[in-house]
């Protein structure tokens, strides 16, 4: 009895709010998608009423992409797993098996470097010389580091030098001192010398490849503490992808273990989170059922408006009306040329040519090894472009010629109304669109039943 009690008091508490083609929807998934959608933000938002027939289409399309199976196709399941197993992959593991990386690779680092000396801080004054710099620039170098040398040896302040003379400058102005350095790091040479130097001592005059150096050791110790470089080793792991190989890791391990497949593992790890998060689990579905709406929508409704020319042209034919203007439009080009005769050339041989390869005919003619002609075609309205303005609507404007295209001309049609497809296409194809989808919403509420608890969506967002 209590059992049942429960299992009545759990359906009760998330009750079905509408059934599409016989499946039952959820209060909880309703109201996931009308709070997502009409958010704080959102400029037209919708109120439950309103919202209903809008979720409703959305499943209906859903309901005939499942029905034409394209939940089946290899691309749409690759595309999908991908998604959800970016949702799932990081519960695989916990922060404690990042930290535990984070620790073996701090303490890898650690007595690699500790076995060579650990860590030592220096300062140093360099002469840069290029390695293949002539002998007389050599001499001249060692002897001036020869000469800084023998005054530290008389007592000069070694930070005093380094700034006056060092050319590594953004040391120099430390008084020379480098940030600390691990064996191998820096040039062998310069090491070599560093390593075997004890706290306070300073070497002589030597050479790396980067030109003449004197080092003044000044502390050495052993690696950093773990916490004062967890920070910097965690964003390692992240930048470096070492957490999705933790994570590849832990799947294999679980996969060998359980005698199963990876996906199977992440499909039961889904199934877990799922039920302990329900707002995960429609995140889920959401992105489940989008990709079969905008597959099954670009086969019904949008491939078709935008490619079925005959259907296309019938339509704005029979509602030519709809798409007349208030003002004229000018249909063509407006050019300006170098030379004075190719003006009527360009008429000329536009005559002969469509208007959708007016662009690639000029370009051919007049641009190819220079530019000639410079044209804008296009559907121009008065204030669009100053020259058709200025020779077509005949609008008194101040115009200046370009000083290297000093001829300039328009050619083309003054338009009242389109007179063709072409010249309002883009609307046409959009309000074809939108009675497509019409229609095809019609023909769903038709083959699918559905039927929506109206006492259940009154307490939408209220219980």
């Amino acid at each position: 009895m209590f059992l049942n009690g429960s299992m009545v008091f759990a359906q009760s508490a998330d009750p079905v709010i509408m059934t599409v083609n016989g499946k039952p929807v959820l209060r909880s998934e309703f109201e996931y998608s009308y709070n997502k959608n009409n958010s704080n933000g959102v400029i037209d938002k919708k109120s439950v009423d309103d919202y209903v027939d809008l979720f409703i289409n959305y499943k209906l399309k859903v309901e005939a992409a499942l029905d034409a199976r394209l939940d089946t196709m290899k691309s749409y399941q690759n595309e999908f797993l991908s998604y959800r197993d970016k949702q799932i992959r990081p519960s695989i593991i916990t922060d404690a098996d990042i930290e535990t990386e984070a620790y073996h690779i701090y303490n890898e680092t650690r007595l690699r470097i500790d076995s060579h000396g650990g860590i030592i801080k220096v300062a140093h004054i360099l002469l840069r010389l290029n390695q293949r710099a002539p002998q007389e620039k050599d001499v001249s170098a060692k002897l001036r580091i020869d000469s800084i040398y023998q005054a530290l040896l008389n007592g000069a302040d070694f930070a005093q030098l380094a700034k006056k003379y060092s050319d590594d400058k953004e040391s120099a102005v430390n008084g020379g001192e480098l940030p600390w350095i691990q064996y191998g790091q820096t040039f062998p040479e310069f090491e070599r010398q560093a390593y075997a130097l004890k706290k306070g001592q300073m070497s002589k005059p030597f050479m790396s490849p980067a030109g003449y150096h004197i080092i003044l050791k000044k502390d050495s110790r052993n690696f950093f503490p773990y916490d004062s470089l967890r920070a910097d080793i965690i964003r390692f792991i992240e930048q470096r992808g070492i957490r999705e190989n933790i994570i590849n890791a832990r799947l294999d391990s679980i996969s060998k273990s359980q005698h199963v497949t990876v996906s199977d593992v992440l499909e039961k790890k889904t199934q877990e989170l799922e039920s302990e998060d329900p707002s995960l689990k429609y995140l889920i579905q959401e992105y489940h059922d989008g990709l079969l709406l905008f597959e099954v929508s670009n086969r019904a409704v949008w491939k078709k408006a935008a490619t079925d020319e005959d259907a296309l042209y019938k339509y704005f034919k029979k509602n030519k009306k709809k798409y007349k203007w208030e003002q004229p439009r000018f249909k063509g080009i407006a050019y300006h040329t170098k030379y004075n005769d190719d003006l009527k050339a360009v008429k000329k041989i536009l005559r002969k040519t469509d208007f959708s390869e007016w662009s690639d005919v000029l370009k051919k003619t007049f641009n190819k090894d220079s530019l000639r002609v410079m044209a804008d075609k296009g559907m121009f309205k008065i204030g669009d472009n100053l020259l058709v303005d200025k020779f077509v609507f005949k609008q008194n404007k101040v115009y200046k010629h370009l000083v290297d295209y000093p001829y300039e001309n328009v050619y083309g049609k003054k338009l009242k109304s389109p007179d063709d497809l072409s010249d309002v296409r883009q609307l046409v194809v959009n309000d074809y669109q939108e009675y497509i989808e019409k229609a095809w919403v019609e023909t769903l509420r038709n083959k699918y039943p559905v039927s929506v608890n109206h006492a259940v969506l009154a307490t939408v967002n209220k219980h």
